[in-house]
C-alpha cells in the first residue's frame, strides 16, 4: 500500500456557536465540541485511507479556553501517523475574534480511528509521510502515545513499551 502525505488528510471545519450549543453560562458544551472534533477527525481518517473508519479512542482532549456563544470555531484535523489498521488524528480548535478576525488556538485533541470492512474487521491503512516540522514531531510522538494508550487499556505490558521506556530508562 502506497504511503500518503499527512497533508492529504487535512480537514477543516468551521462552526458557529449558536444558543442551542451552549450551557447555562453561555459557553460551548464540551460534548458539542467533542462531536465536532470527532466528525472532523473521522473525515480526515477517511481521506487518508479511503475506507470506512470508526473512532477507537480519544486519547487526549484539552479544553484550554472557554468558547462563548456567537464564536466562530475552526477545527483542523490531520492524520499524524498510521499503524496497521489504526490512525492517530490530531485535531486543533481555534476561535476567531468576530471583530478583528484573528484566530487563536483554544483546544486540541488526539483521536484514534480504525479502518474496517463491511463486517467490522480491521483493514490495513497506508503509512504517513510527515513533511513539516510539526508533522514530524507529531509523527515521532505518536508511537509513545499509542504505547501509553495500549498499556492503560491493558493490551500491552509496560516492559514491552520500548518507546516509553526509552524516555525513562537509560541503557
Amino acid at each position: 500500500m502506497k504511503p500518503k502525505f499527512a497533508k492529504e488528510s487535512l480537514t477543516i471545519t468551521t462552526e458557529h456557536v449558536l444558543p442551542n450549543d451552549t450551557n447555562h453560562v453561555g459557553g460551548l458544551f464540551g460534548g458539542r465540541l467533542m462531536q465536532w472534533m470527532d466528525i472532523t477527525a473521522a473525515i480526515s481518517a477517511h481521506r487518508h485511507c479511503k475506507r470506512v473508519t470508526v473512532t477507537a479512542s480519544v486519547n487526549h482532549v484539552s479544553f484550554d479556553r472557554q468558547i462563548k456563544q456567537g464564536s466562530i470555531v475552526t477545527l483542523e484535523a490531520k492524520v499524524s501517523r498510521a499503524f496497521n489498521s489504526s490512525m492517530e488524528v490530531f485535531v486543533v480548535v481555534s476561535v476567531e475574534d468576530a471583530v478583528t478576525g484573528v484566530s487563536e488556538k483554544c483546544n486540541e485533541a488526539v483521536f484514534t480511528f480504525v479502518a474496517i470492512d463491511q463486517n467490522g474487521s480491521p483493514l490495513p491503512v497506508p503509512q504517513v509521510i510527515p513533511e513539516t516540522e510539526e508533522e514530524k514531531k507529531r509523527y515521532d510522538g505518536a508511537l509513545r502515545r499509542r504505547q501509553l494508550s495500549l498499556i492503560l487499556a491493558g493490551r500491552m505490558k509496560p516492559d514491552e513499551a520500548t518507546e516509553l521506556k526509552a524516555l525513562f530508562v537509560k541503557e
